[in-house]
């Protein structure tokens, strides 16, 4: 069973989003929050698995709650709801630790997805973030390149290429003729080496470098 918790600073959102998740026979809903501030205190004591955070609430906002969710001891999985302009809130989103986005128009069946998704440990992004994050990434200059990246060894940079370019782990493996277990190994020291909090942000980086293929993460489903 899925555990989850829904912050948002609106009753009737709330109350949604709470009878479309108690549809579904894998999840439960654990706890409710009005803001930011209240959904950090309430997964101390709940312990949810996912929480739906809300970008816009009063006091802490989401981007900030994420941030501290993320520091927690054992974090949740965290999926970020919104229907503001995804362009503005899905890179600070996801480098406080995000690791989904969807605009509240997303329909039934894809938030549930969502949620089983990113509780699974996969990244769940809208098509709308997936387009952004390319186009942005495009537009980046290939020489903002971060310092940390010459750390990497070259099988590491291999594996980092191939993650930017939306393979699983399973694909990965196949590409570099790689047991999943070794890809696994090398993309965790990768996003430790680059200090990274998922592979979407590690991603971002190849692309940065050049290092990924005309149409990195427009494919991206997290690992398997």
């Amino acid at each position: 069973m899925i555990r989850v918790l829904v912050a948002d600073d609106e009753a009737l959102v709330r109350a949604g989003l709470r009878l479309l998740l108690q549809t579904a026979p894998d999840i439960t809903v654990v706890g409710e929050a009005e803001d930011g501030r209240a959904a950090v205190e309430a997964c101390v004591q709940v312990a949810p698995d996912v929480v739906l955070l809300d970008v816009q609430m009063p006091g802490l906002d989401g981007v900030g709650a994420a941030r501290e969710l993320s520091a927690l001891p054992v974090p949740p999985r965290i999926l970020m709801l919104t229907t503001f302009d995804a362009e503005t809130h899905l890179l600070p989103a996801l480098r406080a630790g995000a690791h989904g986005f969807l605009l509240k128009d997303a329909q039934p069946s894809q938030v549930l997805d969502a949620v089983r998704n990113t509780a699974a440990g996969h990244h769940a992004l809208a098509p709308e973030a997936v387009n952004h994050l390319v186009a942005r990434a495009a537009a980046e200059p290939a020489s903002a390149v971060p310092p940390r990246l010459p750390s990497l060894t070259p099988r590491e940079r291999e594996v980092l290429a191939a993650l930017a370019d939306g393979l699983s782990n399973a694909q990965i493996g196949r590409r570099l003729g790689l047991r999943v277990p070794t890809v696994k190994a090398h993309v965790s020291r990768i996003m430790e080496k680059l200090h990274c909090e998922s592979r979407v942000q590690a991603g971002l980086l190849a692309m940065r470098a050049g290092l990924s293929g005309p149409h990195p993460l427009s494919s991206f489903r997290g690992p398997t």
